[in-house]
This record gives C-alpha cells, sequence and structure tokens, in this order.
C-alpha cells in the first residue's frame, strides 16, 4: 500500500470489492452478473456474443503462434 492513509485506485476498488461481498454475498454478484448479461443480450442480440466469441477466440490463436515462435 502507498503511504499511510492513501491508497491506489485499484486498492481503493479491492476494498470495496471486499465490502461489498461481505455485506450482500456472492450471489449479489450473481444477479447483477445475470441482469447485465440479460439486458446485453436484449440490445444487442445473440450474434454480438458470436462476434466478441470470435474475436477472443483470434486473439488466443495469436498468443499461442507469438509464444510459439518466441520458444523455437
Amino acid at each position: 500500500m502507498a503511504e499511510k492513509g492513501k491508497m491506489t485506485v485499484s486498492e481503493a476498488g479491492q476494498k470495496g470489492g471486499r465490502t461489498t461481498r461481505e455485506r450482500y454475498g456472492h450471489e449479489f454478484y450473481e444477479e447483477i452478473g445475470e441482469k447485465g448479461g440479460t439486458t446485453v443480450r436484449e440490445k444487442y442480440g445473440t450474434p454480438f456474443y458470436e462476434e466478441i466469441g470470435h474475436k477472443g477466440g483470434q486473439k488466443v490463436k495469436k498468443l499461442i503462434e507469438e509464444g510459439k515462435k518466441a520458444i523455437g
């Protein structure tokens, strides 16, 4: 941690997350995640998930190829 009484943005976020978890429990995060997922699906439709899944897969493929080149 930084100087006494000061914290980074990351540390503040972690502290807030811990406090929320202690106050509302794990189920709270499941509920807001479900609501968020439903909202995104309604707004963008299922093709959106296909698109971001494809982009993520391409990124992983690229990283694997770069790792193989670096090794040998």
